[in-house]
């Protein structure tokens, strides 16, 4: 990997290095995508920062918009001579992701973040906290392939701190829950462990949370304004309008992203398994194997919430949630049936035009 040594800053190694194996030569290098706009990227490479357009073939092979560039994706490209532009030609495949279904009625995939190695979910403290949204954070991230990390920020003006995080780590069970002040600076020594090995760390939590905040500590840098102090006790004021891969001094990666006001699942259940270990456990000691857990005979999980073994509210986000991935699962799959149909009268449509062409 010594050729690549100057991408290990960026994220590079050997999952990477062995896919772009197939493009090597030819003009071709790799670089990361920092920042997604509307019609073209800003990435990282061995070149230096470059920005970059779509190849054309690219954009209209892609499956569905899940499949092109996104924020922390590595990318194939050709650079422009004498230029700091490129062309994308590739997508890499992703080592994991961050994504959630797109806002709105369609069924059409997010990419928050890729190639991240932990989500930084923030929640404030001067705000009720809200347990069901950071479930379903926490839910999309073990359902990616990404270890969740819940951040509670603005300490420095929360009265009962420890009896929140006990809640916290207590409803939250097995996730690393740090409480911190990143206007203070308070609590951020026990992030960088979490940047170690160059890895990524993506961002997420509402606006007004303290994400942009937390960035800036950790990147040496201070660009509050005096207008977002002064709301700093209230909600603060969202400033980050799109997706961007950041450096970390020391090393290590860092993905800001805008606050989300819909956190829709996207994938299976996964992460249901492991956001909800407890209860899955449960649901294997019930009488009968399909067990609804209403009002059957013999239901370990109805027993358990009768004991106070199990909180009734956690259970009731367990369903919920599971009951959201089934309804998006067939959704997705009708979507699927759609597609494979049209593709399929195209084909016959194809067939039809050749077959005039070979008699003409």
């Amino acid at each position: 990997m010594t050729q690549f040594n100057t991408l290990k800053n960026y994220g590079w190694n050997e999952f990477f290095e062995a896919y772009f194996s197939e493009y090597a030569g030819d003009g071709f290098s790799p670089a990361r995508v920092s920042v997604e706009h509307r019609n073209y990227y800003e990435l990282y490479s061995e070149h230096g920062e470059l920005t970059a357009e779509k190849a054309g073939k690219l954009f209209y092979n892609a499956e569905d918009p899940g499949s092109l560039p996104a924020v922390g994706d590595w990318v194939v490209i050709k650079q422009l001579p004498n230029e700091e532009k490129a062309v994308i030609h590739a997508v890499l495949p992703r080592k994991s992701k961050f994504s959630r279904k797109k806002a709105g009625e369609t069924t059409v995939e997010q990419v928050v973040a890729a190639n991240v190695d932990y989500v930084f979910i923030i929640s404030s403290l001067n705000q009720d906290l809200n347990f069901k949204r950071m479930e379903r954070y926490l839910a999309l991230a073990w359902d990616n392939g990404v270890k969740p990390v819940v951040l509670l920020s603005k300490a420095d003006i929360c009265d009962g701190i420890y009896a929140r995080l006990a809640e916290t780590e207590e409803r939250l069970v097995g996730t690393d829950v740090h409480v911190i002040s990143a206007l203070k600076g308070a609590g951020l020594d026990d992030l960088h462990k979490y940047f170690e090995g160059n890895k990524t760390v993506a961002v997420v939590g509402s606006s007004g949370v303290g994400k942009s905040t937390l960035i800036n500590s950790l990147l040496n840098r201070n660009v509050m304004d005096v207008s977002e102090i002064s709301l700093y006790k209230d909600r603060g004021r969202h400033t980050t309008a799109h997706r961007e891969l950041f450096v970390v001094p020391g090393g290590g990666l860092i993905i800001d992203t805008p606050g989300m006001r819909e956190i829709q699942l996207w994938e299976g259940g996964e992460g249901l398994e492991e956001l909800f270990e407890d209860i899955e456990k449960l649901t294997l000691e019930c009488k009968f194997s399909d067990c609804k857990h209403e009002s059957e005979p013999g239901c370990r999980v109805l027993a358990a919430i009768t004991s106070g073994e199990l909180e009734e509210g956690r259970f009731k986000s367990y369903k919920k949630l599971q009951n959201e991935i089934k309804y998006f699962a067939r959704k997705q799959d009708k979507k699927a049936q759609l597609e494979e149909k049209k593709k399929w009268k195209k084909i016959s449509l194809l067939g039809k035009q050749i077959g005039k062409y070979k008699k003409g």
